[in-house]
């Protein structure tokens, strides 16, 4: 991990972040860069998660996890980097599934979670132990304790999201989703406490897919309630530029729901829970359409390519929300 640069004094208060995986978790690795360990929280989507070969799978947990602990595989976009794959080898040779690629060193967090679960620890302890054999300084919590999955209704049928993103490449044409056990979930205490503080200084919503990341998150009972309640200004940074998701399938999904693949679209998806957004500079021109839906906005370079830029666009989205904040 670099030396963290402290940000503005305004920002020597509790930050939380909502995050998905690749995209989010970079900006998670940015805002990790520019404030103190203790500040962050990071609060990742769970909706993802499902078992596979025995094993219990928290993606989006383990991008940002490895993003924190700068172990991503930067090129590949996920897992570990200087990975093997022996394992996946003789799980193939034996008549094994392998649509799911695991690394090697990947399964030994994977082992790490599910004997951790088995033997009665909660996801958030899990994380909490994981973290600290990486070294985490920062707060990487569940949205939830509850099991919540997220289901893809395509021209082929309900599909499991993993089996729709990984296993089918996002090829079926999506017609809606649904967030199986979201009804009866709950948001992670620790997340309730930091929304329902005074302490708060800002909430942001990562640049992640805002249907199957972000959404899950927002849909647990009371979460809209406690971000439109807090004090705290609500940022979000665009996950679309230009008309394109920088990773995954966001743009494609807004299509195919007959949205317009547009970083204007998101903002008016999101609606009132934003006091603030973050444009890409291509898309500068959404600017006055955005601001017109009452959100202020701020048109930065967003585009993540390496730890500074990650940490430059960190320290633009919080001296957005410190400037939001004087002002309310």
């Amino acid at each position: 991990m670099s030396t963290h640069r402290s940000v503005d004094s305004e920002f020597q208060g509790p930050i939380l972040a909502l995050t998905g995986g690749v995209g989010g978790a970079k900006l998670a690795r940015g805002l990790a860069g520019v404030l103190k360990g203790g500040q962050l929280t990071i609060a990742a989507n769970t909706a993802d998660d499902f078992d596979y070969w025995g094993l219990r799978i928290c993606p989006d947990l383990d991008s940002v996890m490895y993003a924190l602990a700068d172990l991503n595989d930067e090129t590949r976009g996920w897992g570990l980097k200087d990975e093997s794959w022996r394992t996946g080898i003789a799980m193939r040779r034996l008549g094994g599934d392998e649509w799911f690629q695991i690394g090697d060193q990947d399964a030994a967090t994977h082992i790490f979670r599910s004997q951790m679960l088995a033997a009665g620890s909660s996801l958030a302890e899990v994380t909490e132990k994981l973290c600290c054999g990486l070294g985490i300084a920062q707060t990487l919590l569940p949205m939830s304790e509850d099991k919540v999955a997220t289901k893809v209704n395509t021209d082929q049928g309900w599909l499991e999201f993993q089996e729709y993103f990984v296993r089918d490449k996002c090829e079926p044409e999506v017609r809606g989703l649904a967030f199986d056990g979201i009804d009866t979930a709950q948001l992670h205490p620790a997340i309730v406490n930091l929304l329902q503080g005074d302490e708060l200084a800002a909430v942001i919503i990562c640049p992640s897919n805002p249907f199957v990341s972000v959404d899950p998150i927002l849909s647990i009972p009371g979460c809209r309630a406690l971000l439109n309640a807090t004090k705290a200004p609500v940022i979000a940074v665009s996950p679309i530029i230009a008309g394109r998701a920088v990773k995954g399938p966001a743009a494609k999904m807004m299509r195919e729901l007959a949205m317009p693949a547009t970083a204007t679209a998101v903002a008016q998806y999101y609606g009132d829970l934003l006091d603030g957004y973050v444009l890409d500079e291509q898309d500068a021109d959404c600017a006055d359409e955005v601001a017109s839906l009452g959100i202020d906005v701020c048109v930065a370079p967003t585009m993540m390519s390496d730890v500074s830029s990650k940490m430059r666009l960190a320290e633009i989205v919080l001296d957005f929300a410190a400037g939001i904040a004087l002002r309310n």
